[in-house]
């Protein structure tokens, strides 16, 4: 007996307010870019997906859209076979060297595979994590996420600020360019949210400044809170493991130190530190000379870019076989893509280390009910159908506007950053 099948899908563009946030690529947009999609059935049924946005990759969705028409949302085994024949297998090396992964084809059957799931899980009345499963805990832990940044709220504001803002809302408008900055967003952030991690976005300024701002969160927050610090794999090997070895007795893990499979292998063996990355092991071909080298202990996974919910799940089993942690990469994402990770989390045999997320850094929201709610650091499990969140259209609406207005096509920090500093480059390795 066939189950529902896709009738119709709608794409929609939005753009999120998104602070001055820097990174080793340079320098947020005052808006970062998303895309909704929504899956409609035969029998009237909705099922959505979050996934970053870009205008290359809603254009191949739209190219998708034929493809999916009468497709049974059940038969994800011959989706995922169509659009690998129609858009090609896409290489680890077509990731490319910024921060973010560009490839088309994960993005896509992502979209696609976590709002069938969704469309799914309400056809039986079960969430998603028990089509993943099943639930192996209630509720799911992340890391508070900083970032050195300049002043500002992002989105109109820019780098302006709203001088009626108090405790998070304030501090994360606040500049945060110096370890005594940092230090101050994370307890704002930790107050606000309840985290019980700590993790930095590095590769910013250079290794002492950021050396000694993990020193001051250590000094700030004592030896119970792990703290985890990420430059981007924009250090040299030897830098990596001198400044390694001076922060390896304060940190959970050190994430992509330096570039590329050999060179994480390099410092690993002379750190007595486990090693995370979401930079040289980005694809299950990636993993057999991860394997052969050693080149870090845990991945971060990310079901936008590992080709959705399911494949993240094999990818566990993966690192379960050959002894590698495994945790979650984010995004600048929002409550859709926040959801599905909550249900991923859920299903994994052991989450050992708290989940990337990017949402505090957030204010909009484009699901019924708004922001969802962090406890202690977790977010609950969501109990309903699917993904347990529902499109909120109004929102949607006004951030579809908010698109169409900021002009934003693709993500490119690059050219953020030389508005403040004229003529700064992307260097792939800079200290």
């Amino acid at each position: 007996m066939p189950g529902p099948l896709i009738k119709d899908m709608f794409i929609t563009p939005i753009a999120i307010t998104d602070p001055p946030l820097l990174n080793a690529a340079g320098l947020h947009a005052p808006y970062a870019l998303r895309t909704i999609v929504e899956l409609i059935t035969d029998d009237g049924i909705s099922g959505i997906s979050e996934i970053p946005g870009n205008s290359s990759i809603d254009e191949a969705l739209e190219l998708s859209r034929d493809l999916l028409m009468g497709k049974d949302v059940f038969q994800l085994n011959e989706i995922r076979q169509v659009l690998t024949q129609y858009f090609g297998t896409e290489k680890a090396s077509q990731r490319g060297d910024a921060p973010w992964d560009q490839r088309k084809l994960v993005h896509i059957f992502s979209a696609v595979e976590v709002a069938c799931l969704d469309i799914i899980g309400k056809v039986t009345s079960r969430p998603v994590v028990d089509l993943l499963g099943g639930k192996m805990r209630d509720r799911v832990p992340f890391a508070a996420y900083l970032f050195y940044k300049y002043e500002g709220a992002g989105g109109e504001l820019a780098f302006g600020t709203d001088p009626a803002a108090t405790g998070w809302a304030a501090a994360r408008q606040a500049a945060a360019l110096d370890p005594v900055g940092i230090v101050a967003q994370a307890k704002a952030m930790c107050q606000e949210y309840g985290f019980q991690s700590v993790k930095l976005k590095g590769g910013v300024f250079e290794p002492r400044t950021e050396v000694d701002t993990m020193f001051a969160l250590h000094d700030a927050f004592g030896p119970g809170i792990p703290l985890r610090v990420d430059p981007n794999a924009v250090w040299e090997v030897e830098t990596a493991i001198k400044y390694g070895r001076e922060m390896q007795h304060i940190l959970e893990y050190l994430e992509d130190p330096v570039r590329g499979q050999e060179n994480m292998a390099k410092v690993r063996k002379e750190l007595n530190i486990p090693f995370a990355t979401n930079m040289c092991t980005t694809s299950f071909e990636d993993i057999p000379r991860s394997i052969q080298l050693g080149s870090e202990d845990i991945i971060l996974s990310d079901h936008h870019f590992w080709g959705g919910l399911r494949s993240s799940i094999t990818l566990s089993g993966i690192c379960e076989t050959f002894g590698r942690g495994l945790s979650m990469h984010s995004n600048s994402h929002l409550g859709i893509s926040l959801a599905a990770m909550v249900h991923l989390g859920a299903a994994l045999p052991a989450v050992p280390y708290a989940l990337d997320t990017h949402y505090p850094w957030q204010s909009d929201e484009v699901i019924v009910g708004g922001r969802i709610k962090f406890e202690e650091g977790a977010v609950s499990v969501p109990t309903g159908p699917g993904l347990g969140v529902e499109l909120d259209r109004e929102a949607l609406e006004v951030l579809h506007r908010q698109y169409l207005k900021c002009g934003l096509k693709k993500r490119d920090d690059e050219i953020e950053m030389q508005k403040k500093v004229p003529g700064w480059k992307f260097k792939a390795v800079r200290w």
